[in-house]
Order: structure tokens, then sequence, then C-alpha cells
């Protein structure tokens, strides 16, 4: 069985180049097995047990059934990586990183959905337009009418209501940027998952951390391989929610950089992360599922067959999560029951 950052690292190859394979060589025959210096078995015949005694079988656990969506958005949608509700113009924000996931390209762009599935604007922002520069977008956040975008380096800002550029803020030593909170407060949150893509997928490069960025001026809280390479943010007045993607844990960090509270999930491959109410919601690639729970307890399996589950955003108005499915250029919209 493969490794699920195997299965995630083909996956994301597959998306992001998006070039089929050759095809594979004529399959050799495989050499005669060599003998074994273990004894022979010793063999028993037994006869078949009474059809009475298959009804005492324990019956098959069943696989949940894939949930139904609201609706699929798949036109214009190339590797989305997040989806904003936007509140004040109640509209869904889709990052697009439409190539390879670090590549400054310059290609990226932003959707905006309206919240009945139509595509309002297939490039309300989008890179080389307008003098804008986006190469792999990926965490989005809104404070004080500016969208806030995380893009492999830097954090760019565009007014969120016409989409224009307002200047980007360099994050030193940064070389993926990915998820990205905002505080009450006004500060910005952004997680460096630590990763590269390599030859064979994603492969950890060691700079990992979590920053923060106050009135413009960026500060790391932490940093170090012990934080897994971190992914999913969510700002608590008492410090910020962090998830793995290199792991299956859930912390979170103090104003100290410590990690308290850590919680391990069902599945690892952490990505999305938001708050419904006292419960959390976290995307896990492993398994392709979403999970809710709450932090120092259990999670269960909320939403199960979400392949590809990206940076997931809440309506809080209809009470929909909005699941950015990255491997499938798709965007989903579900109720939560």
């Amino acid at each position: 069985m493969l490794h699920y950052r195997s299965l995630f690292s083909v996956g994301l190859l597959t998306a992001t180049f998006g070039c089929a394979s050759p095809p594979p060589p004529p399959a050799e025959q495989s050499p005669p097995p060599a003998p074994s210096s273990l004894p022979p078995a010793n063999v028993e015949a037994t006869q078949s047990p009474p059809a009475d005694a298959k009804k005492s079988e324990a019956p098959k656990e069943e696989k949940a059934p894939a949930p139904t969506p609201v609706f699929r958005v798949t036109d214009g949608i190339a590797t989305p990586e997040s989806v904003l509700y936007d509140e004040a113009n109640d509209r869904y924000l889709v990052s697009n990183i439409n190539g390879k996931p670090d590549a400054a390209d310059n290609n990226g762009y932003i959707t905006e959905i309206s919240p009945d599935g139509k595509v309002v604007k297939p490039k309300f922002i989008a890179g080389g337009v307008d003098k804008v520069k986006l190469d792999a977008p990926k965490g989005t956040g809104i404070a004080g009418g500016i969208l806030y975008v995380s893009d492999i380096s830097v954090v760019r800002k565009f007014d969120a209501k016409t989409g224009a550029p307002k200047g980007e803020i360099p994050v030193p030593g940064a070389t993926f940027l990915n998820d990205l909170a905002i505080a009450k407060d006004g500060r910005v949150f952004v997680s460096d998952s630590g990763v590269k893509v390599g030859p064979s997928g994603f492969e950890p490069n060691g700079t990992d951390a979590v920053y923060v960025i106050d009135k413009g001026k960026v500060k790391a809280i932490a940093k170090g391989k012990e934080l897994g390479e971190p992914n999913g943010l969510l700002a608590l007045d008492n410090g910020v929610l962090v998830n793995t993607l290199g792991s299956n844990e859930l912390y979170r960090l103090d104003d100290k950089g410590t990690r308290q509270d850590v919680t391990k999930l069902p599945g690892g491959g952490l990505d999305g992360l938001v708050q419904v109410g006292d419960r959390l919601l976290v995307t896990s690639w492993q398994t392709s599922s979403i999970y809710r729970g709450t932090l120092g307890g259990t999670f269960e399996v909320a939403l199960p067959e979400q392949k590809g589950p990206a940076d997931i955003g809440f309506d809080s108005k209809r009470k929909r999560v909005l699941v950015p499915r990255f491997l499938d250029n798709a965007v989903e919209v579900y109720d939560l029951k």
C-alpha cells in the first residue's frame, strides 16, 4: 500500500503538470520463486461450514456514501487551493494556482462565484492583467477592505471590491507560503509549509514556519521541522491554531511560539481549517475526508469521499462548507448537517 504522501504527490503532479505519462514498457516475465528453506506446512482437509454458520458471521461495515453537493463548479477552475466566503459582499472567492504550486509563472487568478453557483467573474483578479502579479495563490483573507493572498514567498494585497493591486509584503526566508488567517485586530498570520515540488512530488526543504504580519511588519512566531509542515491556520484570541501537511497533528501556537494542546486526528495530510460554532472542520488528504471535532478532543468524519480537499471555507449565512477539490479542478458546496 502506498503511503498517503506518495498518493498525494502523484495526484498533485498529475493535476499541476497536466501531461500524460508515456505508455509503460511490455511487462517482463517474473522469475520463478526461489524454493523455500522452510519445511512444508501440514495441510488438513476440512469440510465446508454448515449453511447456518454463515448467518452468525459479523456483518461487513458499510462505507459511508458520498454526500451530494448543493452545487459543483468546474468552469474556469484550475487547481483550486482555497475558497473564501466574503461575508460583506456575500460571495465566494476561489484562489486558482493554475499550474505548479511553487512556480513563479504569473498565471494565477481569483474567481468570484455567487452563492447560487454562478461564476460571476471568472478572473476577478488575474496575474499579468492590469499590472497584477499573481503566481500561485493559496490562502486568502479580508480585513479593512483589503484582500490578502499568500503567494509562494510574498503576501499580496488587493482592493476587495475592485481587485486592484495594493502592494505586497515579502516574507524573507519563505519558500512555500500556504494558508492565511486574519485575527480580529487585523494581524495577518501565514504558514510556510516548508516543501518544494521535486521529481517524486512534495519534498520537505526545512523552511517550516508560521509568521505574523502586524502593521506591515513580518515576524516569525515559530520556525523548525517540529512544526510538521504547517498548513491550515485559524486565528484565536490566545494564539493561532495550526494543522500539519506532514502529519496528523493539530495544535495551538501561543504568543511565544510554543506548541500547546497538540491533538491527533484519525488521518493526516491536513489542509483546510475553519471554525463552526464550538467545533472545528479539518480536511485530510490521506483519508479524503473532512473531520469535525474539538481541540484536545476527538474528531469524526463529517464529509467522506472528498478527494484532494484543500483550504475549505464556510458560508456562515447558509451554513455551508465550501470545498476546493484540488485534484479535480472543481469547487463543491455542501450543506452542513
